[in-house]
């Protein structure tokens, strides 16, 4: 008996060695609405135990980030341009060093990177004609080049595939038809050989033309699946798809009673951040799923919206030792 309550103690022990390594040295970024009247977004940066909060645009601006690759966190910004004209900024995760990326103009989209970090795919304008359309940046020199021409379409929600040869993204081939509903689709990384990946329900009336019929993607490359939200029953759900549209189901393991919305998988895709919320239009907070243990912890809880988490590298530094305490009490 003695032997086998020691075998479970160190197999717990691994278990919780292996959880403290695969979150060492990451944070996560999130917007928060600051002020409704001013319209005034900041982003924030925490552990991922929720400890740590730290706003680091600290701007009356809208600031919005939706994608960080290692240490550099990428987020759209109206500041020092017109009312939600958005363009590109990078910084890193404590937010310094800011850098405006590119002179393009972009849409309220979320983005991805391939060539270690080099390049990024957005959705971007170039005027009042040419909207919605997919281009491709040059990280270190802000060039642009235009990857989709079908200025009748709206493409959303760009993410490069882990080796950068196909994208998927939200499309609706007539954006100003209210009753087509944008459904995922995947290409080569030029835009050819596109083919379709979700079909929502045909007998779901539950969700209106504005909603997230298939919602912004997110690739999970150690388990080749791409997650998505849908409002589906009448509620907001995370479902996952495999490249080749053959697998297809709800994510299991999350709350049947709140609505699951935007999220980010760790680097080693083990861990999900998404938000949860009671209701659509109720504020929600963040949440993280370990998708080994299928466990669920609250990691905010604020009184407004915090939404939209990102996974970004931190470099250690002199309090490492401390967090590496928090996290291990966390994960426990």
């Amino acid at each position: 008996m003695k032997k086998v309550i020691l075998l479970l103690l160190l197999v717990a022990s691994m278990t919780s060695v292996g959880a403290q390594k695969s979150l060492r040295g990451l944070n996560i970024a999130y917007n928060t609405l600051e002020n409704k009247e001013k319209d005034d977004y900041d982003i924030y940066v925490m552990q991922p135990d929720g400890s740590g909060k730290t706003n680091i645009t600290q701007n009356p601006d809208v600031a919005w980030t939706y994608f960080a690759y290692a240490d550099k966190l990428y987020w759209i910004s109206d500041r020092d341009t017109c009312y939600r004209c958005y363009y590109l900024y990078e910084s890193d995760a404590k937010g310094q060093t800011i850098r405006k990326v590119s002179g393009l103009r972009l849409e309220d989209s979320w983005m991805s990177a391939r060539n270690k970090g080099r390049e990024l795919i957005v959705t971007g304008r170039l005027n009042k004609d040419v909207r919605g359309q997919l281009f491709v940046i040059d990280v270190s020199t802000g060039a642009f080049r235009q990857i989709t021409q079908d200025t009748a379409a709206r493409y959303n929600d760009p993410v490069f595939s882990p080796d950068g040869s196909q994208i998927v993204y939200r499309y609706k081939k007539n954006k100003r038809d209210r009753d087509e509903k944008a459904e995922l689709w995947i290409s080569n990384a030029d835009g050819s050989a596109a083919r379709q990946l979700t079909h929502y329900p045909a007998g779901d009336t539950t969700a209106s033309w504005h909603s997230y019929h298939a919602g912004a993607p997110h690739w999970n490359a150690q388990r080749n699946l791409i997650t998505y939200q849908s409002k589906q029953g009448g509620r907001y759900r995370l479902f996952a798809v495999s490249p080749d549209g053959k697998k297809q189901f709800e994510w299991p393991g999350l709350p049947g009673n709140m609505g699951a919305g935007w999220h980010d998988w760790s680097p080693d895709g083990r861990w999900l951040a998404i938000e949860l919320f009671p209701d659509e239009d109720q504020p929600g907070d963040i949440y993280l799923f370990d998708a080994k243990k299928k466990t669920l912890k609250q990691i905010t809880d604020g009184p407004g919206y915090e939404y939209s988490p990102v996974w970004v590298k931190q470099k250690a530094n002199s309090k490492g030792q401390k967090t590496k305490g928090k996290m291990q009490k966390f994960i426990e």
